[in-house]
């Protein structure tokens, strides 16, 4: 086994990280651009919103692509679209282009979190794998945070469109990583369609969760993307059960039921990114202040890794996101105090809080799906459960975004809350299964790995 996991799961998290700060310093940017281009803050939220939206849908495109063809290919044609994008998006004349360079920047940066996290899973095994991906976890949690702070002091010295161009940073860490992915797969061919069904199903749900703010054709096109996809998803996997969705993935309850509770951390990270600055900036802020305030989280990423290799090896990685996302209720209500209250210390403790669910929740989640299923399609698997995690991500800025005509920050991170904690209900049945396997091997404090045959079974 390569002895380098330290390296290489860094660089990694790092590379990880600049795609979520094409979000992270974006949300700093919402209001001034949103000004500039002649748009509301509801509507200026969409940028962030189709970033993460495009990086969702197409994320578990990149995990199939590695599976068939390795990830070198899938990487560099991920990374060129993100860096066409953002630098499109920097250049934009009108908010219409913008959020098609969005659009584009997305689709390629969601090459990075799903092919990172398969080359770590492939790389390495055991307790050296769960290691690894809490590094690679806390360095993209660390360089997110950051965005903020690096959003706030380019927009001072250079403006919005600027802070857009930032993601193009993750070409210099390529070269370093390149040796250590592999340029190898099946050679099976993709199935075309069926990605196009998950996307369009999956744009839908996001689409008609922001229509409040955006008007009645995006709702009803929310609405038919949403009502139409899912039968054709149902029907598409069924006839084609070795395609996009594997069958025996999508029927493994271990990986259905713990992406979906994952799902509500991101939501309630990207939402207090973009309730923070919005809230901040209404009351006399400026960006690199508002960056400042977020660099406790910062320090606190760079501990995350021993944090959550601690408790995925004490609970197992099921229920730890079983607890990833108890916290992140707690900080949701935090924040909507803190929005209510404007309280820059309570804003701050609410990101505090929401790092930490964030950086335990990610690697339970890559860890717990890595060991559910076969070796061939891990690839796919961890895609889309990065599929549905990240969607929750849009999912968060969505609500935030779409219920700003409504309702203030604090109401709509308030119903935000509530995700998490309806996110246990579905992880229940998971967390107690658990539970018997630790009690069956005598370890009541750690769970063992599931192989995949039986999570199979259990899920049939």
């Amino acid at each position: 086994m390569p002895n380098d996991s330290r390296r290489i799961s860094l660089l990694l998290g790092l590379l990880f990280g600049l795609t979520g700060m094409g979000s992270a310093s974006a949300a700093i940017a919402v209001p001034l651009l949103g000004a500039d281009l002649e748009v509301s803050t509801g509507a200026a939220t969409w940028t962030i919103t189709v970033y993460i939206l495009a990086l969702a849908v197409t994320t578990a495109t990149y995990g199939r692509l590695a599976d068939l063809i390795g990830i070198r290919i899938p990487l560099v044609i991920g990374i060129s679209l993100m860096t066409a994008g953002a630098l499109i998006a920097a250049f934009a004349p009108t908010f219409d282009v913008l959020l098609v360079a969005r659009l584009i920047q997305g689709a390629g940066a969601a090459a990075v979190p799903t092919l990172g996290v398969v080359a770590v899973s492939a790389r390495y095994d055991g307790e050296i794998r769960g290691l690894a991906l809490g590094r690679l976890a806390a360095m993209a949690a660390a360089v997110t945070s950051l965005g903020p702070l690096a959003g706030g002091l380019v927009e001072a010295g250079f403006g919005w469109r600027a802070v857009l161009a930032l993601p193009v940073l993750a070409l210099l860490v390529v070269p370093f990583i390149w040796k250590a992915l592999t340029a190898e797969g099946t050679g099976a061919a993709l199935d075309i369609f069926g990605a196009v069904l998950v996307a369009l199903t999956a744009a839908g749900a996001v689409l008609l969760i922001q229509s409040p703010s955006t008007g009645a054709v995006i709702a009803v096109t929310g609405a038919v993307l949403l009502l139409t996809g899912i039968p054709a998803v149902t029907f598409w996997t069924r006839r084609r059960p070795d395609g996009f969705l594997p069958l025996d993935v999508v029927r493994n309850q271990t990986v259905v039921r713990s992406a979906l509770s994952a799902a509500s951390l991101p939501a309630a990270w990207f939402a207090s990114l973009i309730a923070m600055p919005a809230v901040l900036l209404d009351h006399g802020w400026e960006p690199y202040q508002v960056g400042l305030l977020l660099l406790p989280s910062v320090a606190l990423s760079v501990v995350l890794p021993r944090i959550a290799g601690a408790v995925i090896a004490a609970f197992g990685p099921v229920r730890a996101i079983g607890i990833a996302a108890a916290v992140a209720s707690v900080a949701m209500l935090i924040c909507a105090l803190g929005a209510e209250l404007a309280n820059p210390t309570l804003l701050a403790l609410s990101l505090l809080v929401v790092c930490a669910a964030f950086g335990i929740g990610q690697p339970a989640l890559g860890a717990a799906v890595g060991a559910a299923v076969d070796d061939h399609v891990r690839g796919v698997a961890l895609g889309i459960a990065t599929l549905v995690f990240m969607t929750g991500g849009s999912i968060g800025s969505a609500v935030v975004g779409g219920l700003s005509e409504f309702v203030d920050e604090s109401g709509s991170l308030i119903v935000l809350a509530v995700l998490p904690l309806l996110s246990l209900l579905v992880l229940a049945p998971e967390m107690r299964r658990a539970a018997a396997a630790a009690r069956e091997a005598g370890t009541p404090g750690k769970i063992k790995e599931v192989p995949a045959a039986e999570a199979a079974e259990t899920s049939s």
